[in-house]
């Protein structure tokens, strides 16, 4: 059985024991979550939610995604910036999942 999740302004699909990486979530390494937002769960789509369903989660780290450079540059002005981005992430092993 799998699930479709939305956090954080995307949306995963996600089975029993999956690990996934989503948007920084304000939660400790070991806590437990619930995703409540599920989209699509064993067969029923939501309008535009499933409602009664729950995605459970356990939070195992949080991290950091890659680095990304973003240059700007225009061409014969001398305009030049350089900056680095890092995304914040948390990593969520799935533990359970419960239709409605």
């Amino acid at each position: 059985m799998f699930a479709v999740v939305r956090t954080g302004g995307k949306q995963y699909r996600v089975q029993k024991d999956d690990k996934i990486k989503v948007e920084k979530l304000d939660a400790k390494e070991g806590d437990k979550i619930d995703l409540e937002e599920v989209l699509f769960v064993d067969g029923k789509i939501g309008e535009p939610l499933v409602k009664g369903a729950r995605v459970s989660a356990k939070v195992i780290a949080q991290t950091r995604g890659p680095k990304i450079t973003v240059f700007k540059k225009k061409r014969r002005q001398n305009y030049r910036r350089k900056k680095g981005h890092r995304q914040d992430l948390t990593l969520l092993q799935i533990t359970d999942i419960k239709a409605a």
